[in-house]
């Protein structure tokens, strides 16, 4: 290790090639913080968080117990919030927590888990020298409902890259979702949306990972046969990032139908490329885009869903000028560079 660099070991759950959002995130900093003065290490975590065993726990402490004591410790917040405070005291390390959401807000979480989650990460919280937040939306959470402190909280959206502009197909018109099924994604609601619309010209396809909530991908899987729609929905899986790149350039309208978002870097990726947009207000997602590129509707509400999608693919002009308000917001959003300088600057901000 260079003498110039300051050490930070960033403690990630799972495997961190996962092709999600978070870990995409995770992946960019130990690519850019060398570039911001701090020698980024990975520590591989157990996958089990947030739901670890007492064996993963103790295997966790192990692990960061062992890194260098004058080391910062980033933990992702997969893991950090439901860690029990006495570990984390017991590690006795200047620590950075990574929030990319908040654990409790996963939909489908039992009331009883998401209780245990909101007071595990509370008190994990109050341990944190500093917290990172994905936005201004997650912020303002930890602040009103976990009781951070807002000084300590920093700010670093994630980063897009250059994209060129997507072209579109227009008939039929190509509407594309990403991201992996699960709950809190509300590709349900978005199904019932389209069953809403059996005489509009469009299809669906859903990039995304199919192996996170094998009872949510069967359940959607019947739902959309249910309402006859297997030849115009396609469960396309992970796919290679060519692929997605397909995807994108001939898509005409992203929608995310999602329950909650920290963020939604996939919309920050579908401006880049000036796409409009049909969203809902979930979380961060509301403030992501800018109300000229999309239309935005209530979570869990198909019948507005269905009502937006239609407006957008039934109206050439108000189209066009959603996705030209896409594409100039694009090319403001902050690149990763900007992202990482962020989080270096509050990681080299705490002392000793």
């Amino acid at each position: 290790m260079s003498e110039s660099l300051a050490q930070v070991m960033f403690a990630i759950p799972g495997d961190i090639e996962a092709p999600t959002g978070g870990y995409g995130y995770d992946r960019r900093l130990l690519r850019l913080l060398p570039s911001y003065g701090l020698d980024a290490r990975h520590v591989a975590l157990p996958a089990s968080f947030p739901n670890p065993s007492e064996v993963d726990l103790a295997t966790t402490e192990r692990l960061l117990a062992a890194t260098p004591a004058d080391a910062r410790l980033l933990i992702d917040g997969l893991a950090y919030g439901a860690m029990p405070a006495d570990l984390i005291q017991r590690l006795d390390r200047r620590i950075i927590a990574l929030i990319h959401h908040p654990l409790a807000f996963e939909s489908g979480t039992p009331q009883a888990r998401r209780e245990a989650l909101l007071a595990s990460e509370r008190a994990a919280l109050a341990l944190a020298r500093r917290v990172v937040v994905t936005s201004e939306a997650t912020r303002r959470t930890l602040i009103a409902d976990y009781g951070v402190a807002e000084k300590s909280i920093v700010v670093a959206e994630p980063g897009t890259d250059p994209a060129a502009r997507a072209t579109g197909t227009g008939m039929p018109m190509q509407l594309l979702a990403v991201g992996a099924v699960s709950p809190r994604k509300g590709y349900d609601v978005l199904v019932a949306a389209l069953a809403r619309l059996p005489t509009r010209d469009w299809r669906l396809t859903i990039a995304g990972a199919l192996d996170r909530d094998p009872e949510t991908v069967g359940a959607l899987k019947a739902q959309i046969s249910a309402a006859r729609l297997d030849d115009r929905i396609t469960l396309a899986g992970t796919v290679v990032p060519a692929t997605l790149e397909r995807f994108y350039e001939s898509a005409d309208v992203f929608v995310m139908p999602s329950r909650y978002e920290g963020y939604g870097m996939v919309l920050g990726e579908a401006m880049a490329r000036g796409l409009a947009i049909v969203c809902t207000t979930g979380g961060a997602a509301a403030e992501t885009v800018p109300d000229g590129a999309a239309i935005k509707v209530r979570p869990d509400d198909d019948v507005a869903f269905a009502n937006a999608i239609a407006k957008v693919i039934g109206d050439n002009k108000l189209r066009k000028s959603m996705r030209q308000a896409s594409w100039e917001t694009g090319r403001t959003l902050p690149t990763w560079n900007e992202t990482a300088r962020r989080v270096a600057a509050a990681i080299v901000g705490i002392h000793a």
